[in-house]
């Protein structure tokens, strides 16, 4: 009964094993670009597939169909990122479908204003309508210079996604 009682405590031992180095595996890839995680980065292509899972065998979930969209790198696993919208819907997407550029979506259901100076009372330049997708050029504590439809211009930063609230760019 001794015996059979130990060779099931080793039994058990090795299966916990051979369950958790996935796990740890996983663990120790968290971070392998080097990168800092989060961080706003854009999609690459018309047509970028998102995952449940870091991998090929893992189903579709979503098809973006927007390149240089901003998305928000959550996680890292080899070459798979996990990657967060505007919207909140997260999945994973091979890092050759990610961009390094920096872009803004316009949040809010009505029109901000871009000024030509980082000041509320700055002259409008234009105004640019929710979900537009804009070049992030510089960022101050409350301001955002970016470029969109040709034009650079300063947008207060709340009206925007794709930059933290704290992010100082120059």
């Amino acid at each position: 009964m001794t015996v059979f009682m130990l060779n099931q405590s080793r039994i058990f031992a090795i299966i916990s094993i051979l369950l958790l180095f996935p796990m740890q595996l996983y663990a120790a890839g968290a971070s392998n670009s080097g990168l800092p995680v989060p961080r706003f980065v854009s999609l690459k292509s018309d047509e970028v597939n998102i995952r449940t899972g870091p991998g090929t065998r893992y189903p579709i979930s979503w098809v973006y169909r927007r390149a240089e969209m901003p998305v928000e790198v959550v996680e890292e696993f080899d070459m798979w990122r996990k990657i967060r919208d505007v919207e909140g819907t997260t999945g994973w997407v091979h890092k050759t479908m990610l961009a390094g550029k920096r872009n803004i979506i316009i949040k809010g259901k009505s029109a901000k204003i871009v000024r030509i100076d980082h000041e509320k009372d700055a002259k409008p330049l234009l105004k640019v309508e929710p979900s537009v997708v804009a070049r992030l050029v510089e960022c101050n504590k409350e301001w955002c210079r970016i470029l969109v439809s040709g034009r650079k211009g300063w947008i207060e930063k709340n009206s925007i996604w794709g930059v933290y609230p704290d992010e100082i760019m120059e």
